[in-house]
């Protein structure tokens, strides 16, 4: 069954180095794919920082990756349960230069359907399209062996609540972090503006530590008795990856990860570095069962020029402690 969808519509797309509102062809609905029409898409740093860093040459690519919509059309290939007009939400490759169909900032957007996840009842679109990059992010950050922290995950063992840092726990992947991390037996110690910690505690964190303050790594590690271990940092700048090593035990054997591939903080700890996607069966059921709640959305009006917006509020920093989200 399929239903019948413009042959033309709008998308936000990047090319030639610039992010523009467009006319564009409804994407081909490819086999192992959704096609959904859009129902709110979020917005992530990593957005704004594909725009900016084009490099001007690429090709064609529709932008975003956060959403929450309603199937359309089902490919032939997709092995997932899917129906029309099943609610749905995810996360998917926007910008991407080889797909250029991937992106998310469009009104009917192909989706993959065994990385797409089911909207329970209990949740909005809004609220659901803050989940998806996030929550993938923290799934392979803190839980894949390898290539994450290799954590214990919600269900899989006991973690006898050893600590375990977040670093920016008021970002919308930091607040997940804190949820996912709580749920496998970890005690969480966080980072946040004071104006944020009640958002953080709110989700779980057991201490709270204002990043701002000079000497609050060297407070973390004394809190922990120099026992700290484990530190994944949802900023992954120089910055944070300089307070995470600060903040872990001075003694050898530690392990840091980040979001991005940054270059190793101490030579006496592993660092890894992550960029998402493993994560999908546990997070709807998660959501499903009211386990894993979704960061503050503020919806944004303007549809996609408001999103265009948004994504300059973001790159100039005045977002905080919440996810922009917008209805097209």
């Amino acid at each position: 069954m399929t239903m019948s969808v413009p042959k033309t519509i709008k998308a936000i797309t990047l090319a030639a180095g610039k992010a523009s509102v467009q006319s564009i062809p409804t994407p081909p609905l490819r086999p192992s794919y959704l096609l959904i029409k859009v129902h709110s898409v979020a917005l992530n740093p990593s957005d704004w920082k594909h725009i900016a860093w084009s490099r001007g040459a690429e090709p064609f690519s529709i932008v975003g990756c956060d959403f929450a919509g309603e199937v359309v059309q089902i490919g032939d290939e997709v092995t997932k349960s899917f129906s029309v007009g099943d609610k749905v939400f995810g996360c998917a490759h926007g910008s991407n230069s080889s797909e250029g169909y991937d992106g998310i900032f469009v009104e009917y957007a192909a989706v993959k359907g065994d990385t797409t996840m089911k909207l329970p009842n209990n949740i909005s679109f809004e609220d659901a399209s803050t989940i998806g990059l996030g929550a993938i992010t923290v799934g392979q950050g803190l839980f894949q062996k390898n290539k994450g922290l290799g954590l214990e995950s919600p269900g899989e063992g006991n973690a006898n609540g050893e600590w375990i840092l977040i670093y920016g726990g008021s970002t919308a992947t930091g607040t997940l972090g804190i949820q996912f991390a709580k749920l496998a037996g970890y005690n969480v110690i966080t980072t946040a503006s004071p104006h944020n910690h009640e958002l953080v505690k709110s989700r779980g964190a057991d201490a709270v530590f204002d990043y701002k303050d000079p000497s609050s790594a060297s407070k973390i590690r004394e809190f922990t008795g120099n026992k700290l271990r484990y530190a994944w940092d949802a900023n992954g700048d120089d910055a944070s990856a300089k307070y995470c090593a600060e903040a872990l035990s001075s003694e050898a054997g530690g392990h840091y990860g980040t979001i991005g591939l940054n270059k190793p903080v101490r030579d006496d700890i592993k660092t890894t570095g992550t960029i998402m996607y493993t994560w999908f069966n546990l997070t709807e059921k998660l959501v499903a069962e009211g386990k894993v709640v979704a960061h503050p959305a503020k919806v944004g009006n303007g549809g996609l020029e408001g999103v265009l917006q948004g994504l300059d509020d973001m790159k100039n920093g005045k977002v905080s402690g919440q996810k922009l989200v917008y209805n097209l």
